[in-house]
C-alpha cells in the first residue's frame, strides 16, 4: 500500500478536532448574556417602579426615593372598593370588558371568515379585493378619526359602549392576511374531499378549516381583545361624557395623571396599571404556546 494511501486512511480514523478560539467560545457569549441582561434590567425598571410605587403610602409622585418609605395596601383599597367622583376602577374595568369580549368575538368572526374566503373560496375580482383591502389596511386609522365620529354622532352612537364595539369591530376584517397565510398551508385536498363528499363551504369552515388552525385562532383572539382593551385615543374621541362611570380603564387612568389630581391619585394610578395588567399576563401565560405557534405559523407566505 502507498505511503499516501496510509496517511489518508490514518487520518480518517484518527480525526483532528479543530477547537473554535477561546473568544468565540467563552468570552462572545458571555458578552452577549450580559448585554441581554442590561437591557431586560432597563426594561424592568419602570415595570417594578410602577409596582413599588403602587404599594406606597405616599398618594403621590415621590421622585427622592425608588422604593417608598411607607408600604401601604391602601391605593388598591381605594382603587377597587371605594369609588369616587374621580376614581371608580370597578366600573371603567366593566366598561372595558364589555368592549374587549363584545369586540373580540365580532372581530374574530370577521376575520376568520375574509380569510377563509380569500384563501379557500374562487370568486370573480378575488385579486383585485385582496390587494384593495391590503393597500386599505396601511392607511393609518388616525386619518379617519374625524369623520367617523361625526358620523357616529349622525346616528347617535357616540358616548356609548355600543358605539365604540361597532367602532373596533367594523374594520377588522381588513386584518385577515396573517390567519389567510395560515389556511392556505392546509391541504386543498381536504376540502375537495369534503366537498365530493357533499359538504357546503359553511361546514368546511367550521368542521375542517377551524380544527386545523387553533393556534392562529388564538392569536386572532388575543390581537382581537388587546386593541379595544388598550385603546386611548379613540375612546378619548367617542366617549364625551363628564361622568367617571362611563368611561373606560384607559381614560380613567389617564385622568388620575392630570396636573389638578396626579399629586393625590398618582399612587393609585399606579395601583390600577398593575391591576390592568393581571388579566392580559395571566392571559399570555396560558396561551403563550398557542400564541407563539400563530404567529411561526402564520408567517408563510400564501
Amino acid at each position: 500500500m502507498a505511503k499516501n494511501d496510509l496517511s489518508k486512511i490514518t487520518s480518517a480514523e484518527n480525526p483532528v478536532v479543530v477547537k473554535a478560539p477561546f473568544s468565540k467560545r467563552v468570552v462572545r457569549p458571555v458578552l452577549r448574556h450580559l448585554w441581554l441582561a442590561f437591557l431586560s434590567f432597563i426594561w424592568l425598571i419602570p415595570i417594578v417602579w410602577l409596582f413599588v410605587t403602587s404599594l406606597s403610602g405616599y398618594p403621590g409622585i415621590n421622585t427622592n426615593h425608588f422604593f417608598p418609605q411607607t408600604w401601604s395596601l391602601a391605593n388598591y383599597k381605594k382603587l377597587l372598593f371605594q369609588p369616587d367622583t374621580v376614581v371608580n376602577f370597578p366600573a371603567w374595568f366593566k366598561n372595558s370588558m364589555i368592549i374587549g369580549i363584545f369586540t373580540c368575538l365580532i372581530s374574530s368572526l370577521f376575520v376568520m371568515m375574509t380569510a377563509y374566503a380569500f384563501s379557500c373560496m374562487r370568486f370573480k375580482g378575488r385579486k383585485q379585493l385582496m390587494s384593495f383591502s391590503v393597500t386599505l389596511g396601511m392607511f393609518p386609522g388616525v386619518l379617519s378619526m374625524i369623520a367617523i365620529y361625526f358620523v357616529m354622532k349622525m346616528i347617535g352612537l357616540t358616548n356609548s359602549i355600543v358605539g365604540l364595539i361597532v367602532i373596533y369591530s367594523a374594520g377588522s376584517g381588513l386584518g385577515f392576511l396573517i390567519l389567510k397565510g395560515f389556511f392556505d398551508t392546509i391541504s386543498v385536498s381536504l376540502r375537495e374531499s369534503a366537498k365530493l363528499d357533499g359538504a357546503s363551504e359553511l361546514t368546511i369552515f367550521l368542521k375542517i378549516v377551524l380544527p386545523l388552525s387553533k393556534p392562529m385562532i388564538v392569536y386572532t383572539i388575543i390581537s382581537s381583545f388587546l386593541n379595544p382593551w388598550m385603546d386611548f385615543v379613540m375612546a378619548q374621541l367617542m366617549i364625551r361624557s363628564k361622568n367617571p362611570k362611563n368611561w373606560t380603564v384607559a381614560m380613567g387612568l389617564y385622568n388620575l395623571v392630570q396636573k389638578t389630581l396626579v399629586g393625590k391619585y398618582f399612587s393609585v394610578f399606579c395601583a390600577g396599571g398593575v391591576m390592568v395588567a393581571i388579566p392580559i399576563s395571566i392571559l399570555f401565560v396560558l396561551m403563550q404556546k398557542f400564541y407563539v405557534q400563530g404567529i411561526t405559523a402564520g408567517g408563510v407566505k400564501g
